[in-house]
C-alpha cells in the first residue's frame, strides 16, 4: 500500500468515526431533551394530582415522550390533558418544548403523546385515507378532508403517498385541510406540512 493510499484510508476512518460520534451525540442530546421533558411533566402531574408514568424514546430524529398508565381504566382526568381533537395535547406539547428550550437554549422538536392518543389517531387517519382513496380512484374526483393539525395532515400525506395518491394542504390554520387526488397538485403545499414538522413542528402557528 502506498503512502497516498494509507492517507486516504485514514481520512475515511476519521470521517466514519466523526459520523458515528455525531450520531451518538445527537441521540444523547435527544435523550437529554426527553429527561428534561419528563421532569417537567412529572411536576405537572403532581400538581394536578394525576397518576401517570413517563416513557421516553428517540425516533426519526426527535425525542418521543408519552404519559402512560398501567391501570386498565386510566384516570379520566388524563383525557382532559388530551382535550377535544387533541387541542390540549398540542398546547401541552408546546409548553413542554418551551420548558426544554429554557434549559438547553435550543428549540425542541419533541413529540408528546398521552395514553396512546396520537398512536390511535394515526391508525384512524390511515384507515380513513384508505377509504377515501377508494372513492378517489372510483370517481376520479378530488376529496377534501376535515381540518387537521400538522401532525394529522402529515399522517394523511404519508398514507396517500403510500397508496399512490397525490395530496396537498389547502386553507389557513386552524382550518387547514388535506385534499386527496389522482392528479399531481402543488407540491409546495405538501412540503410546507413536512417542513413545519421538521422545523420545530410549530403546530399552532400557520407557517405551513
Amino acid at each position: 500500500m502506498t503512502s497516498t493510499e494509507q492517507i486516504d484510508d485514514l481520512d475515511i476512518i476519521e470521517e466514519d468515526t466523526e459520523v458515528v460520534a455525531n450520531h451518538g451525540s445527537k441521540i444523547e442530546r435527544l435523550e437529554a431533551e426527553g429527561d428534561i421533558a419528563a421532569d417537567y411533566l412529572e411536576e405537572l402531574l403532581d400538581i394536578a394530582d394525576l397518576d401517570g408514568d413517563i416513557e421516553i424514546d428517540v425516533e426519526n430524529g426527535r425525542a418521543l415522550v408519552e404519559i402512560v398508565t398501567e391501570d386498565e381504566e386510566p384516570d379520566r382526568r388524563l383525557n382532559r390533558l388530551v382535550g377535544r381533537h387533541g387541542e390540549v395535547l398540542e398546547s401541552l406539547q408546546e409548553l413542554t418544548r418551551l420548558a426544554v428550550q429554557s434549559q438547553t437554549g435550543e428549540r425542541s422538536r419533541l413529540m408528546l403523546d398521552i395514553i396512546g392518543y396520537r398512536a390511535d389517531r394515526r391508525e384512524e387517519l390511515q384507515a380513513l385515507v384508505e377509504d377515501l382513496a377508494e372513492k378517489v380512484k372510483q370517481t376520479g374526483e378530488p376529496v377534501k378532508m376535515q381540518p387537521m393539525n400538522p401532525f394529522e395532515r402529515k399522517v394523511c400525506h404519508d398514507m396517500a403517498a403510500e397508496l399512490g395518491l397525490y395530496s396537498e394542504s389547502e386553507g389557513v390554520a386552524p382550518n387547514r385541510y388535506v385534499v386527496l387526488s389522482l392528479d399531481e397538485g402543488d407540491d409546495e403545499d405538501l412540503d410546507d406540512d413536512s417542513e413545519e414538522l421538521v422545523d420545530e413542528d410549530e403546530d399552532l402557528v400557520d407557517d405551513e
